[in-house]
């Protein structure tokens, strides 16, 4: 239950290809701890952690394209 008192946003993180990834957490450094979890060590070494934005769940339909 601890994670829920901490609020948690969407993140859209840059891909060296020109794709994006999205991820979710409380803060971008832990979204994308989360994203290294579900990715594997070539595709986590295509996302760079500097480059994000931060987005609203109703976003998300502007980046579909663009996810890798």
């Amino acid at each position: 239950m601890s994670s829920f008192t901490q609020p948690h946003h969407l993140y859209v993180f840059r891909m060296k290809n020109g794709k994006k990834k999205i991820a979710y957490g409380p803060s971008p450094e832990a979204a994308f701890e989360y994203l290294r979890l579900r990715l594997t060590e070539p595709e986590i070494a295509l996302v760079d952690p500097t480059q994000y934005e931060k987005i609203s769940q109703r976003q998300i339909r502007n980046y579909v394209r663009d996810l890798g």
